[in-house]
């Protein structure tokens, strides 16, 4: 089918980047409008990007020049890489223009209408563009992906929250230097140290955890009733968010039982067969020592969450070990595949 043309909002940090890298070469969306700051505009995107990713920057898109981050009519789709405050006030006149906007802001994560998604888990939450629509008068509209170490938590929470019901949820989670974006942390605050805060993290992953694995009923989402205890550090790596978590469900699962829920986990056909989707979306790792950051952050093609360390716990039930890329995962990856899923299920 033609590519859909698409713009980024916010093109050159860090998850800017990964959407240029991630749609370079996609076979539904073609780049048509890269925006940054205003200092940016009229510029060429290769001669004000500073670019981080691995594969080289494609001459094509090195040569768009840069505009503000306003619709052009141009772009049926956009990416928003924004920080949350622009993102309020840009992302809505994108929707009000006819675009469809996929978020990685937090801006509108927790608006009542607006779809927080991950395809394999709550796919079905994607009605709240209906709702969005009408009650907003947009032709367009808005959907999120969640926070970062939220995705890789609930990938590898929402099989077991299916079968046995999670009640109360403790976690530590110890996120990657990228996911302060760039340049990010300082490097003599974060080398050779721990940093044992992230702004709003906390809340966001409990608050958010409870959204995603709402029940929907009819053109609202009732949030799950899950007590969460969060703890959360900046590590000294680049890439690849871990979070450990202990977990006390409804019905006490034997961890045979969980092991066969996570292996077992899968989105629906439709999300199966979207080009980003993972198969399978969570990895089990039996060794006791992984998953491991360096070695596992890149399992299908980042967009994999990797579980080991599955046991019992004196606390909970269970507790768990999870890893995935949160710059893919946690953020452009799941991006695209929800704007993948946008189109297979006929708003775009």
């Amino acid at each position: 089918m033609p590519r859909l043309p698409v713009a980024i909002l916010g093109a050159t940090g860090a998850v800017g980047q990964k959407f240029v890298a991630l749609l370079a070469e996609h076979p539904w969306f073609e780049i048509v409008q890269l925006s940054a700051s205003a200092d940016r505009v009229g510029r060429r995107y290769g001669d004000v990007v500073r670019w981080r990713e691995t594969t080289p920057l494609p001459p094509e898109l090195a040569r768009i020049v840069m505009t503000e981050a306003v619709p052009t009519g141009a772009a049926r789709l956009a990416f928003s890489a924004l920080d949350a405050a622009v993102a309020r006030e840009v992302e809505p006149a994108f929707a009000r223009a006819g675009a469809l906007v996929v978020s990685n802001a937090s801006a509108f994560r927790m608006a009542a209408d607006v779809p927080l998604l991950i395809p394999e888990v709550n796919a079905d939450h994607l009605a709240l563009l209906d709702t969005q629509r009408r009650v907003r008068g947009w032709s367009g509209g808005i959907i999120a992906n969640p926070n970062c170490s939220t995705a890789i938590l609930i990938t590898a929470l929402a099989p077991l929250h299916r079968a046995f019901g999670v009640r109360r949820l403790t976690v530590a989670t110890l996120q990657a230097a990228s996911g302060a974006g760039y340049p990010g942390v300082p490097s003599l605050d974060l080398l050779d140290n721990v940093i044992p805060w992230i702004g709003g993290e906390e809340e966001k992953l409990a608050e958010e955890t409870r959204k995603l694995l709402g029940t929907l009923e009819e053109t609202v989402v009732r949030a799950a009733p899950i007590t969460a205890s969060v703890m959360v550090h900046r590590v000294p790596v680049t890439d690849g968010h871990m979070v450990s978590a202990s977990v006390e469900f409804q019905t006490a699962p034997s961890v045979d039982d969980a092991l066969q829920a996570l292996r077992a986990f899968r989105g629906s056909e439709r999300v199966a067969g979207l080009p980003t989707s993972p198969l399978p979306p969570i990895e089990v790792e039996m060794r006791d020592d992984r998953p491991q950051t360096r070695l596992d952050r890149d399992r299908g093609m980042g967009m994999a969450v990797t579980v080991g360390r599955v046991r019992p716990c004196p606390v909970g039930h269970l507790r768990f070990t999870a890893l995935g890329h949160n710059l893919v995962r946690g953020a452009a990856g799941a991006a695209v595949q929800n704007a993948e899923l946008l189109v297979a299920a006929g708003y775009a």
